[in-house]
């Protein structure tokens, strides 16, 4: 397997989670390289469900090591909570998981800021979480930001946190909203990061160790290619890139050392929050679509938006992160539509264009173009292999993959672990 990285295609919860999962039956390390406990990638084992938020999926596996790359920001309370929980469920965490010193770490100002910063967006807001992700990686760019290096030194740690949330406190007294109570959330800092602390390390360092030595590496992301901050459908966007590139500036590996790139997407097309999204089904379709899917948000629980597949973005998504393997999930969600539509291209303008548009004002203008084929109106959850598939299906994924310009690789026709197989 050698050295991989992980993508969504689309707008986020394509689930990426559940393929990582798989994947990692033969991975050494799983490297988080980007985002922060705004995203939610949930996994089921048997009969248990597991969402994580920032541990890397890899964890549920025994024997594998999982890192948080320097790329991501943090949350010390919500990581901590994070991995009471698993070992709870018995899982060994701490000698298993590796943070890197230069990750950002997000506060309870970084939260407030964030609601702040959207409601005076008003009509415009973004659909944030409100977990702090844009204000920390915020803080990141403008150097004011406090790494994960810091949990070493807890009194400088106290210093530089005292001063900036004080900073931040100003702003929330002039704005009237709530302030952070300092004490008591350093007294709540404190205790968690000496229980971090030990965790903290050079993961450039391990990971390019690992590397060196022949083992599998694969690196995870969260959200999804349209979620980008350069390549997304800007301003309705993360804070961070969620692209393949990012794994080696978030996950500390050399471009050349990477291997392969699998790109994961829904055989439909989902998307939570604000922003513009052209196949959106407001009618029955979408509806089954949801229901059967069971689309909420894995971190925040809102409903998702609904649609058919969008080959015109998923196409361009799959060129720009150099995909060389595609992951098609949630195959069972359409076994029972008598007709399966797919956009094939946009229009815009009175034109027919076969590429996503640049500027977010003009995609929210564009009309989809659809192309339909029969369903296959046969279950598909208990599937083993691409043999045992119906024939339309079969079809449908083949026209997917040639739409991409991407070979096909994993399929998943349920949300268990048992639900996925390869090609190969």
């Amino acid at each position: 397997m050698a050295n991989t990285v992980l993508v969504g295609l689309q707008w986020g919860d394509e689930g990426k989670g559940k393929i990582i999962d798989v994947l990692t039956e033969k991975v050494d390390l799983v490297v988080r390289f980007q985002g922060g406990n705004n995203a939610g990638h949930t996994v089921e084992v048997g009969d248990e469900k597991f969402v994580l938020h920032l541990i890397p999926s890899g964890i549920l596996h025994e024997g594998c090591q999982c890192a948080i790359g320097n790329g991501v920001v943090v949350n010390p309370l919500t990581l901590h909570q994070e991995i009471v929980e698993l070992e709870a469920r018995g899982f060994e965490v701490a000698k298993r998981l590796r943070l890197s010193s230069r990750a950002q770490l997000v506060f309870s100002y970084h939260c407030i800021m964030d609601g702040l910063f959207e409601s005076k967006l008003g009509e415009s807001k973004i659909g944030t979480t409100k977990r702090g992700i844009g204000p920390a990686y915020a803080d990141k760019v403008n150097r004011v930001g406090l790494r994960a290096s810091e949990l070493l030194d807890l009194e400088g740690m106290e210093h530089r946190f005292r001063t900036q949330a004080a900073f931040y406190n100003e702003i929330f007294a002039e704005a009237g909203v709530e302030t952070v109570d300092l004490a008591a959330e350093w007294g709540r800092l404190k205790k968690v990061a000496e229980k971090l602390a030990p965790m903290v390390e050079d993961t450039v360092v391990s990971v390019n160790r690992m590397a060196r030595d022949g083992r599998n590496i694969l690196f995870e992301g969260a959200q999804g290619m349209w979620l980008d901050v350069d390549y997304g459908t800007y301003p309705y966007v993360t804070s961070s890139n969620t692209t393949a590139g990012a794994a080696c500036t978030g996950g500390g590996l050399a471009p050349s050392r990477i291997d392969h790139v699998v790109g994961v997407a829904k055989a439909y097309t989902t998307r939570v929050g604000e922003g513009p999204f052209m196949t959106e089904l407001f009618d029955g379709d979408g509806e089954r679509m949801a229901r059967i899917g069971n689309e909420f948000g894995a971190t925040t629980g809102r409903p998702r938006r609904c649609g058919w597949f969008d080959a015109v973005a998923t196409r361009y998504s799959a060129m720009l992160n150099g995909v060389d393997k595609l992951a098609i999930t949630k195959l069972d969600v359409l076994d029972d539509f008598e007709t399966i539509k797919v956009c094939t291209a946009y229009e815009l303008d009175g034109k027919t264009i076969g590429e996503m548009p640049v500027c977010t004002r003009d995609y929210a203008r564009v009309k989809p173009v659809y192309q339909e084929v029969p369903g296959w109106r046969q279950p598909t959850t208990a599937a083993t292999s691409w043999q045992e598939l119906p024939t339309r299906c079969r079809e449908y994924l083949e026209w997917l993959s040639r739409l991409l310009e991407a070979p096909l690789d994993i399929i998943s026709v349920g949300p268990r672990r048992d639900q996925t197989f390869f090609l190969e």
